[in-house]
């Protein structure tokens, strides 16, 4: 969350009223208290740009019922507001194969364009977006439009192929598109095909809650490594197959300490199996999803983050920039024409190995164990490197692509 300390900071390095003329509708697919790395994102983003004096708005799905517990069925709209971002939960008849159907979604973005200045900042992938986009942009011609375009469709063959005529006919018809590394646009044939608008600006994090921590977070972190020893090795994310967990519980065969999981998933249950199988049940802890405390605690009780990721689908890796930000190393995998190892790089804030390799990630935890000060050296070369996916800084960055095309639709 940002804080009011941390909004008073980011307030002095700008006018609250420099981008006070900025109307910007992020559309999502979901977001917080829905889990993930991109709905974190946005929300970071949304409220630094609210924070420097936009007009923000979110238009997601709504997932959540009255009591605010998930749901998979039908869910009603819903209007709030999170530290001045306003944000429209749009409520679904059902879900099939990855679209939510919602009845009054064209609808809630025609209203919220109707504005001088506004800009549509859509981020994908996004079934949902795409379609009603689709629709409204055949009809409406002049929107001012932004894509982050988080992650191509990788494993998903048949959504894939309902997606991409949809994916084409919006890009083309975008403003700008936006990667998260310059390393993912070389390595995806679809976005290559748009690179005359076509840019990047990495994922943000508010950096300051990690590098200050609250004493929930390092009491936390300390009761860890009273109950699990001075080597403690961390994973978050979700349990699926891209996140390449399997490797991180192998490898441990091959290293001391005790490995920390910090996520659910849909091969929860496969990968407990595993651990089994292996006889590594008394050095593998499942913590599940944690607060926000807790999971900064564990950055600082750890090692080392694990981030044994193996496919294109993991385009960035946020979680990487959290463990930075508060000095943890990172253990990443070198993923072809992806932005993991670019955010964490090899003998600077990471230690980068191949993917689907056990040994090499084992072989990498024990240099960490054994090398004197190279654990340190990577610790304070990723506090450093955090900086440069500081909200602020990256917000900035996407606040001059949003004048640039402004002034070209003006």
């Amino acid at each position: 969350m940002i804080t009011p300390q941390i909004k008073n900071s980011i307030l002095n390095q700008a006018s609250s009223s420099e981008f006070k003329h900025y109307r910007i509708v992020h559309l999502s697919k979901y977001y917080p208290p829905d889990r993930g790395g991109i709905e974190s994102y946005i929300q970071t983003l949304a409220r630094t740009q609210s924070c420097l004096g936009a007009d923000v708005h979110v238009l997601c799905v709504n997932t959540f019922g009255n009591n605010k517990e998930p749901l998979t069925v039908r869910t009603h709209t819903t209007h709030e507001l999170d530290m001045g971002v306003k944000v429209t939960r749009v409520g679904r008849l059902f879900s099939l194969m990855r679209f939510d159907f919602c009845r009054g979604l064209i609808h809630e973005i025609q209203n919220l364009i109707q504005e001088p200045n506004t800009i549509l900042h859509l981020h994908t992938p996004n079934p949902t977006m795409l379609l009603a986009l689709s629709i409204l942009l055949s009809v409406k011609k002049d929107i001012p439009l932004v894509i982050t375009h988080h992650s191509d469709i990788i494993k998903q063959k048949i959504l894939k192929f309902a997606v991409r005529p949809l994916e084409y006919y919006i890009y083309q018809k975008s403003s700008l598109t936006l990667a998260t590394s310059s390393n993912y646009i070389e390595g995806s044939k679809f976005l290559r095909a748009f690179r005359k608008k076509l840019n990047y600006a990495p994922l943000v994090s508010d950096i300051n809650k990690y590098k200050k921590p609250h004493k929930n977070a390092i009491e936390f972190g300390q009761s860890l490594k009273e109950k699990y020893g001075d080597t403690i090795w961390l994973s978050v994310g979700r349990l699926v197959y891209y996140k390449g967990l399997n490797i991180a519980i192998q490898a441990l065969q091959k290293v001391r300490g005790t490995l920390i999981i910090i996520g659910i998933g849909p091969l929860e249950k496969e990968l407990k199996t595993l651990v089994k199988n292996l006889g590594l049940e008394n050095r593998v802890v499942w913590l599940g999803n944690l607060t926000e405390d807790e999971l900064i605690g564990a950055y600082y009780a750890a090692t080392a983050l694990w981030f044994p990721s193996n496919a294109r689908s993991e385009a960035f890796g946020l979680v990487q920039v959290e463990a930075m930000a508060c000095g943890c190393p990172v253990i990443n995998t070198n993923i072809a024409s992806s932005g993991v190892p670019w955010v964490s790089r090899h003998e600077k804030e990471a230690l980068t190995v191949v993917p689907n390799n056990p040994l090499a990630f084992s072989d990498a935890a024990n240099r960490l164990l054994s090398e004197p000060h190279l654990r340190d050296r990577l610790s304070i070369a990723g506090l450093h490197r955090s900086d440069d996916f500081s909200s602020i800084n990256v917000t900035r960055r996407i606040f001059d692509f949003y004048r640039e095309i402004l002034s070209q639709k003006n």
